[in-house]
């Protein structure tokens, strides 16, 4: 071979295995990759805490004495609107749980929780029960069959899960109109400090 044949093939080969990772670099890259890619569970479970964690601080911002305020007679107060988001919670949580959904069903009575810490702590409890019951399922269980407690239809743990993110995001929309038409600004919509 002439030598800049040789030349070239020695430079392509240099050049080749500089641009090759390190057993160290590919370590890191699939590491970074693993860090990106949350699993279907964790997922599920992010989405359920942060809805949980705008109801529960509006529940724990609105003040008391608005608390049974309604837009329109006919509608739910403020404190129905996250009793019946939170006990809704439960229409996830039971099933998963090979539970019925407790007698109060998705309206609790504004009787048996009669002060905002009442209110506060049945939100709390809800999304945290919701939380528990995702981690126990994992991602494996994501996919398991249950039967919705309304339709009685077969449906996977995540898309109950989904339906029930949904609603509760639909309730805190509401919540947040709840919220201007006392004057009050949403705790998600203030500035940041």
């Amino acid at each position: 071979m002439t030598k800049i044949i040789k030349t070239t093939i020695l430079a392509l080969l240099v050049a080749g295995l500089c641009g090759w990772p390190s057993g160290a670099q590919q370590a890191q890259q699939k590491s970074d990759a693993s860090k990106a890619m949350p699993s279907s569970s964790q997922i599920v479970l992010a989405q359920w805490n942060e809805i949980g964690r705008k109801l529960i601080a509006m529940a724990d911002d609105f003040p008391e004495d608005k608390y049974d305020f309604k837009p329109t007679p006919p509608m739910r107060s403020f404190a129905e609107q996250l009793l019946h988001v939170a006990g809704s919670m439960e229409y996830f949580t039971a099933p998963v749980q090979g539970k019925t959904p407790s007698q109060e069903g998705e309206n609790p009575p504004r009787a048996t929780y009669k002060t905002k810490a009442d209110v506060v702590a049945f939100v709390k409890k809800q999304v945290e029960d919701g939380a528990a019951a995702i981690k126990a399922k994992g991602d494996k269980g994501m996919a398991d069959l249950i039967a919705d407690p309304e339709s009685k239809q077969q449906i996977h743990v995540s898309d109950l899960a989904y339906g029930l993110i949904e609603h509760s995001g639909e309730h805190y929309g509401q919540l947040v109109v709840y919220y201007r038409l006392s004057g009050l600004v949403p705790p998600e919509s203030r500035p940041k400090k």
